[in-house]
This record gives structure tokens, sequence and C-alpha cells, in this order.
């Protein structure tokens, strides 16, 4: 069952699929696709770049009643960045359908987003925050609700969320579908959902690193010469690459190093305000930047194609922290190179973590503008 054909029949989302070049679903959506479809209320932990988004999109979007002008699907996002990737997912997807959608986030013009409100749109796409705001002006309604999804599921049961998660989903009628998806799971995130759900099927996807277009390479490097490690990578030709950090402060001194020495790279860290990470989400992804210094939850949910390699500055803490960033390269097909920066101490973690994930781990020096097979002693 991997044709789109058999799962979804409206003809317009069948063409966004031919036109978006997608030959066959991704084993997430084979899996969960027909579950919504059926009905089942959710739990999905999937890594990262497996597809998740469409996987709950396809089939809400299909179940959209056009005649009906009111809300009938809501999705929560931990950010704003993360909700409007998600409604411009909606409007790719819906193009050729009469389903209408609007993302409504905090730091947004709230009469501009009543006035959104007016037009009715089937599918709302938001930040806990601001809806309940709309909901208490009673500029939002939710009896005509059927399906709510959360994304980023275990970011958004974290004690600044969940009280309005809880209050979202409770303002929908009894016999609502609720949808959790998820990176990773944790037994918190299952007892929350075990209380907010109906006899809800979970599913879990392994994360996959046998993509034969990715190179996974380790480059020998002490703590104090990672930095011009880092500095020659950014030179090298047509990347875009992740670097991923355990610290917010290693990340700040490296990148007030790196940009002393005048690399030109992009930083997406926690407190940075919103318009300082759109503009470094902007920057990086139109190719202005060779390089994003982040740490995993700065990262989180944020679809950014074409990254060209993953970097672990810091080495990661676990296989499913490598799995996780090393998924934002090679997607779709694409080529990728992985590149873990090892000091002497690091080696035996790789070692470790190499038998772990049963994935070989090719040695490079960085010579001559690339990686190169180190020389032979």
């Amino acid at each position: 069952m991997n044709s789109i054909s058999t799962i979804i029949n409206t003809p317009s989302i069948q063409k966004n699929w031919e036109e978006s070049g997608f030959t066959s679903l991704t084993p997430v959506q084979e899996r969960v696709v027909p579950l919504i479809m059926e009905g089942k209320d959710v739990v999905c932990e999937s890594p990262t770049g497996t597809g998740k988004t469409l996987a709950y999109l396809l089939p809400i979007i299909q179940a959209i009643d056009p005649s009906r002008k009111q809300a009938q699907a809501v999705i929560l996002a931990p950010s704003r960045e993360l909700a409007m990737q998600i409604h411009q997912e909606i409007q790719k997807w819906a193009k050729g359908t009469d389903v209408t959608s609007a993302a409504f986030i905090g730091g947004a013009n709230i009469k501009k987003q009543v006035e959104k409100l007016k037009k009715k749109p089937h599918i709302i796409v938001g930040t806990t925050g601001r809806l309940i705001e709309l909901m208490k002006m009673k500029k939002l309604k939710m009896h005509e609700v059927k399906t709510i999804v959360v994304d980023e599921f275990d970011l958004m049961i974290s004690s600044e969320h969940i009280r309005e998660v809880k209050d979202i989903i409770k303002a929908t009628l009894k016999e609502r579908q609720v949808l959790f998806f998820s990176a990773t799971l944790s037994d918190e995130t299952e007892n929350v959902a075990e209380s907010l759900l109906q006899n809800h099927e979970i599913v879990k996807m392994e994360a996959n690193l046998d993509n034969p277009k990715v190179d996974h390479v380790y480059v020998y490097s002490e703590m104090r010469d990672k930095m011009e490690a880092l500095r020659s990578i950014s030179y090298f030709k047509g990347i875009k690459a992740l670097v991923f950090f355990n610290q917010l402060e290693k990340l700040s001194e490296i990148e007030e190093k790196l940009k002393y020495k005048g690399v030109e790279l992009e930083v997406l860290a926690g407190e940075s305000n919103k318009m300082e990470r759109k503009q470094s989400l902007d920057r990086f992804r139109s190719g202005k930047v060779s390089m994003l210094l982040t740490t995993d939850v700065a990262a989180r949910g944020l679809d950014i194609t074409d990254v060209t390699h993953v970097v672990h500055y810091d080495f990661p803490s676990d296989t499913k922290q490598y799995i996780h960033r090393s998924g934002r390269t090679g997607r779709m097909g694409a080529e990728g190179t992985v590149i873990c920066l090892v000091s002497k101490r690091e080696l035996s973690f790789l070692e470790k973590l190499s038998k772990e994930l049963n994935l070989p781990f090719q040695e490079k020096t960085i010579r001559g503008g690339g990686l190169q097979a180190p020389e032979q002693k």
C-alpha cells in the first residue's frame, strides 16, 4: 500500500502529490494515515524528517467539508515558526480544493487575526496562548472542531503549554479526534496521552540511518582545535551545514570567534527573539550563509531543506540525539554528510555509538577545501 491513491481519493491532493515529485508514502504515513481516516486517536513517535506533518495533514484536508463554514480542525504547535511552516504546508496541499486555513501566533496583531477568523477558515494552526486568547474573546468557536493535532507533543506538555493544551482539547465536542505527534516520547508524554485520549493507537517508528546516500564520518580534533576545524568546514564548496551544540554558552563562544575570523554564519538559539529567529532561518534557507549554529531544542520541528552537512560540534549524549540531528541531511533522496568532530576523550563514545547503531564511521581529515582520507602515517 505505497501509492497515495490507495488512501487519499481527493483528486486535487493526488495532483499536488504528483507535482511534488513524491513517489511513495513514507513508512510513518503508511501506518498513520489509515488510522486517522478511521477516526482513531493516535500517539505517534517518529524521528525528524520522516514525513510526520503530511501523515496528519493529508487525511485532515481530505476530511474537511468545505460547505460548512467553520473551523473543523485545529493544529497546535510549540513555536511561531513551526505554526507558520505547517500553515504553508496546508496551503500547498490544499491547492485546488475549497479548503481554507489560517495561522494564529502570539506577537502578531490580534485585530488582524480577528478579521481573519471572520472568514471562517476550516483549518486553524496556532500557538496555544494566542488560540486561548481568541477563544476567551469568543472569536474562535470550537464547537464544530472534529480533529485536534498537537505537534511536537513532548514539548507541548511542558509546564508552560500543558494547561492550555488541555483547555483547548476540552473546549471541543466529546466525539473529537485527538492526534499527538512527536520526534520523541517519554513516560510522561504517554501518561498525559492516557489522560486526554480515548482508546488510542500508539505508533512508534524506529529511526533509520541506512540511507546509502548519507556518509557518516568523524574528524579527529582536540577540543581547542574544533573551532578551526569548523571554520575550515564553512569554506567547503556549496555547503549548507547545521552545526549542533549541547550548551548555549559554547555555541555563543564559537559564534563570536568565528564571526571575528570573518565566517558568515547564523545562529538559532532558544532565547533569540521572533525577528532574529526568522532572519537567521531566512538567511540560512536562502543560502546567504553556509552555516547555522543551533541546539537540539532550538532546532526542533523546523523543516530546513537541502542541508548538505550536519556537524556534531559537541558529541551527542545518546543514539536518539545522534539520529535526530543526523536525520536533517539526506532527506527525500538527497545526498548528505554527517561529521562528528571528535576529541581523544570522545573516541570511546564514538566506538560505543558505532556499535549501538551498527554504523561504521569513516575517519576523514579536512584538506584542500574538503574531506579526505587520512594520510598514511
